[in-house]
């Protein structure tokens, strides 16, 4: 990380710490909270909250490829990623990027180009980015070429999920996006359908094949998980070999083994935001009302996470530093990550700024850096430096 700012102390805010909301200043020395006396930043009446954690979120692919048919260069989707995620108070981020049976930006290939192109971005990062490897079960003949690419490029997060069912019944009932698929992946349908064919063979396999990637993961501690379990059965089985993130399940049932086997369960922000699922599965507020959703991703929509948490605040589902967690301390306990996630003397000054009025994010900081910084906050943080300048003659 490049140098953080000057050292500070933001004054006047309303402060989530200690789990409720607290009048206090915020002192910042070396890019972590401290309690040194520093120049200060008047943040009266503003919301001081912590930076926010995204476990999973596939927005950067409408950086590399805006449209199907017109891919950008990886460096350039990662720097536009990075400015979408601080302006929206992102500060940790796992990308999703495929690895899958499916071609084009999904497939192998592609995935390890991603892995590259995130590698050489790496000292360039103003969002702390991270890339999670969504892995089709029925990939069997790739292990080892994937346990490597996890091992070289020190991948901590994977999940599973098999769309072979759902690729099968798209090609009977609708052929229209079946063929959309095919064209992404620079196939005819018959050449789609065959290689949905050929994963499909692969089932007896599957089993071996996930054991021994979850004994991999196991002995270089990644963590992993699995996608879209369609029903209890699946997340028991997934549980079973050690997958014990539960993502997006799209039922009851799956969500409430996952709690009942102490396994956390992530669902979208969009979920909430939007009201229900837009692929017509169930609904996070329903498992949040019920205790069975423990944090919230950006799925595809980094302004949707802020936006969940204020409204599950509104509509009194949650009170706002329980809700906040839902987007930063939780996420962060499920990733082991002890340096942030919540405010505290020693931890990263991953931080965000809100103006309450308007629910606008108005400045990021990421361990003390600031990486989005706009509105009247902005003429607040930069006071900062003619003051110092003064004081400097």
């Amino acid at each position: 990380m490049p140098t953080p700012w000057p050292d500070m102390r933001l004054t006047g805010a309303t402060i989530l710490r200690d789990g409720e909301m607290q009048t206090r200043s915020i002192a910042i020395e070396q890019g972590r909270v401290s309690k040194g006396p520093f120049p200060e930043v008047d943040l009266s009446g503003y919301l001081v909250l912590p930076g926010i954690i995204d476990l999973h979120g596939d927005a950067f692919e409408r950086h590399t490829a805006p449209r199907p048919s017109a891919p950008f260069p990886a460096d350039l989707g990662l720097a536009g990623t990075d400015r979408d995620a601080a302006a929206n108070g992102v500060t940790t981020a796992w990308l999703a990027q495929s690895w899958s049976w499916e071609g084009g930006r999904r497939s192998p290939d592609y995935a390890e180009q991603m892995l590259a192109a995130h590698a050489a971005y790496r000292a360039r990062m103003k969002t702390d980015l991270r890339i999670q490897i969504r892995c089709e079960t029925h990939t069997v003949d790739t292990a080892d070429r994937l346990i490597a690419a996890i091992k070289r490029h020190r991948v901590g997060y994977v999940v599973f999920n098999n769309h072979i069912d759902g690729a099968l019944t798209i090609s009977h009932s609708r052929p229209e996006q079946l063929a959309i698929w095919a064209r992404e992946a620079g196939r005819s349908p018959r050449q789609h359908l065959a290689i949905v064919e050929d994963a499909r063979k692969q089932a007896r396999a599957v089993p071996r094949h996930l054991c021994r990637l979850a004994e991999a993961f196991d002995a270089m501690g990644v963590r992993y998980g699995s996608h879209d379990d369609p029903d209890a059965e699946t997340r028991e089985t997934f549980a079973m070999i050690g997958a014990r993130i539960c993502e997006f399940p799209t039922s009851h049932a799956a969500a409430r083994l996952a709690k009942a086997v102490n396994d956390p369960v992530l669902m979208g922000a969009p979920n909430v935001v939007r009201g229900g699922s837009q692929a017509g599965n169930i609904a996070a507020t329903d498992l949040i009302e019920a205790g069975q959703c423990d944090a919230l991703v950006s799925d595809y929509f980094y302004p949707a996470l802020s936006r969940a948490a204020f409204m599950l605040a509104d509509r009194g589902i949650l009170d706002l530093p329980a809700a906040w967690a839902m987007i930063s301390h939780v996420p962060a306990e499920i990733m082991g990550l002890p340096d942030r996630g919540s405010i505290d003397y020693g931890r990263r000054a991953d931080l965000v700024v809100v103006n309450p009025a308007t629910r606008e994010i108005e400045a990021t900081l990421v361990a003390g850096r600031i990486t989005h910084l706009t509105g009247a906050a902005a003429q607040r943080f930069l006071s900062i430096g003619g003051r110092q300048a003064l004081a400097a003659e």
